[in-house]
C-alpha cells in the first residue's frame, strides 16, 4: 500500500512499531529429521566423506569454490567459513547417523532493512531430494522470520536450473535477472533474483508444517504429497 504526501509525491507505506530484528545467533536450528548447527572445522571429515558420493563434482558447478581433493584443503575450507559471521555457516546434520551431510549459510544479512539472504548451499548426495533437505530451508526461514526479518533471498546462476527449480518448490517468487552481475571461477554469471517477504510466510508454514509430517513419507522417505505453496 502506498500513500502521498501533501506535495503530491507517492511513498511506501509506513512500517508502524517495526524496529530492525537482531542478526541470527549461533544456535543450533533442531527439525524432525535434521539439525543445523555452528560449521566448525571438526565437521570436515564427515562432511568430504559425504561430499565425495558426487564423484563428478556436480554439487560445486554453481559455487565460487571447490570441488575439494584432500581433507586437509576443505578443512582449511571449513575452518575459514567457521570464523565468518557474515556469511554465517551452518552444518546440516543427519539427526539419524549424527554425521555432517550438507552446508547452507545466511548471507547479506542487512536488519536495517529486514532483509537476509540464504545461500552458500552445498547438499551432498547423501543430503539431495530428501526431506532432510526440505527441513533445513524449513528451518532457516522459520528462524530468519521469528527473528523479524521482513524478506527472505535467494539468488543464483541463471543458468543453474537445479537451484532456479529449487526456490521455485520452495516458493520463493523469482524477482528477475541481473545480467552480468558477478564473476567467479572465470566465468560470467547472470543472477536470477527470488524472494519470500513476511506476508507470504504466513500461509507458508503451515505448509511446510504439513508436508513434514511424518505421515507425509512412506517407509522409505519418499513424500507421498509434494509441498503445494
Amino acid at each position: 500500500m502506498s500513500s502521498r504526501n501533501d506535495i503530491d509525491r507517492q511513498f511506501g507505506e509506513t512500517l508502524v512499531n517495526w524496529t530492525p530484528p537482531p542478526k541470527p545467533s549461533k544456535s543450533p536450528l533442531i527439525g524432525r529429521y535434521a539439525r543445523l548447527e555452528p560449521l566448525r572445522a571438526d565437521h570436515s571429515p564427515a562432511l568430504l566423506n559425504a561430499n565425495r558420493q558426487d564423484q563428478a563434482g556436480l554439487m560445486w558447478s554453481y559455487l565460487p569454490y571447490g570441488p575439494f581433493d584432500t581433507l586437509d584443503n576443505y578443512q582449511a575450507w571449513v575452518s575459514a567459513a567457521a570464523k565468518s559471521d557474515d556469511p554465517l555457516f551452518f552444518a546440516i546434520v543427519d539427526q539419524t547417523t549424527e554425521d555432517a551431510i550438507g552446508v547452507a549459510s545466511y548471507l547479506r544479512i542487512e536488519p536495517n532493512n529486514g532483509a537476509i539472504e540464504v545461500g552458500h548451499i552445498a547438499y551432498s548426495p547423501l543430503l539431495q531430494r530428501s526431506r532432510m533437505a526440505t527441513e533445513a530451508m524449513f528451518l532457516m526461514m522459520q528462524n530468519a522470520f521469528a527473528l523479524g526479518y521482513r524478506r527472505y533471498e535467494w539468488k543464483c546462476d541463471s543458468l543453474n536450473m537445479p537451484s532456479v527449480n529449487a526456490a521455485k518448490r520452495l516458493g520463493f517468487q523469482y524477482e528477475g535477472t541481473f545480467r552480468q552481475a558477478t564473476v567467479y571461477k572465470g566465468r560470467n554469471r547472470d543472477t536470477s533474483w527470488f524472494s519470500i517477504i513476511d506476508q507470504d510466510w504466513h500461509h507458508m508454514e503451515a505448509e511446510y508444517r504439513r508436508y513434514l509430517q511424518p505421515s507425509n513419507f512412506d517407509p522409505e522417505g519418499q513424500q507421498l504429497t509434494p509441498l503445494s505453496l
